[in-house]
């Protein structure tokens, strides 16, 4: 698997970190290069090649690409949910432009792959809540949500129109105990086990019975290895695939943490996240995926908070 040469943009964000020592398990250390526009995180530091690197100069991405000899990209800089409404007009030009220079640069160079993630958040209040179809009404309400879809469309018209392999997910909320979450709506769901283990108490800044998709990292990184190495006549969607890992509440979170720390006490204090978290749907049907690549999740509620606990106190 040694002739790929893979380069990861916003490798030191919550899913790029693991996504990075995945790939570099798989392929070998110096075929993979990460890159971000931040510092490099310290859990990269010395498993492999780093480069500074900002998504939006189309000309300094295009000469790394050459020089490096890309035959894949993974685009993973982007501006999230909660980010993005308090900045709407930079997180959809970032969002935006950030993909186009990608996909025209893979379209130019004829780039073997590319990988862009998608979200739960091109889901709209008129979205079905349960079991929420891969084609179903879409109206986002968020900038992030907007920005995801027309992503995805675009992701199709590069596919169609140029033949850019490029493949996507649309992620329900991630848990890693790894790296820091980065600025969307299902934060709680790090923060909740960190904050549990160091003050024994949270205040959720969502409901105590709002249900979201969740996802823990190892198989969101699993899921996302699993599509990109699928073979290309597998993949039918061409926009993003819906993806399921669990659905759960913060009460229902809670109480799997006090199985573990049965001081813990959660108190909650809604914002103007929870009008996000209201518009999206409680689960996701991923019946695609698994038809399409044999998708399946292998965490539940608690095998994830066994393991992140574990994991936090070491």
């Amino acid at each position: 698997m040694t002739k790929e040469k893979i380069l990861v943009i916003g490798a030191s964000g919550q899913i790029g970190v693991e996504l990075t020592l995945a790939l570099r398990n798989l392929y070998g250390n110096n075929n993979v290069i990460a890159s971000d526009l931040r510092e490099q995180n310290p859990l990269l530091e010395g498993t492999g090649p780093y480069v500074s690197l900002d998504v939006m100069n189309k000309e300094m991405l295009h000469v790394q690409v050459i020089r490096q000899n890309i035959t894949q990209i993974y685009l993973l800089a982007a501006i999230l949910s909660a980010t993005g409404e308090k900045n709407p007009n930079l997180a959809w030009h970032l969002n935006m432009q950030g993909l186009l220079n990608v996909l025209d640069i893979a379209r130019e160079e004829h780039i073997h792959k590319v990988y862009w993630p998608s979200s739960i958040a091109v889901f709209g209040p008129t979205s079905p809540k349960q079991n929420c179809p891969q084609q179903t009404i879409i109206e986002p309400s968020t900038v992030y949500g907007i920005s995801k879809y027309a992503g995805e469309f675009w992701c199709n018209y590069y596919h169609q129109r140029f033949g850019v392999d490029v493949r996507s997910l649309r992620y329900p909320g991630l848990i890693s105990y790894k790296s820091a979450p980065g600025g969307g709506t299902t934060d709680y769901a790090v923060e909740i086990y960190l904050e549990a283990l160091t003050e024994k108490k949270y205040e959720c800044f969502l409901q105590e019975d709002t249900y979201l998709p969740m996802m823990y990292m190892p198989d969101a990184i699993r899921a996302t290895i699993e599509l990109m190495e699928a073979p290309k006549s597998n993949i039918n969607v061409r926009t993003s695939y819906n993806l399921s890992g669990m659905s759960f509440s913060p009460k229902e979170i809670a109480l799997s943490i006090k199985q573990h720390i049965p001081e813990f006490e959660i108190t909650y204090k809604p914002d103007y996240r929870q009008e996000i978290a209201n518009s999206w749907p409680q689960s996701i049907d991923d019946s695609s995926a698994n038809k399409d690549w044999g998708w399946k999740p292998q965490y539940n509620l608690q095998s994830m908070t066994e393991d992140m606990l574990t994991n936090l106190k070491s």
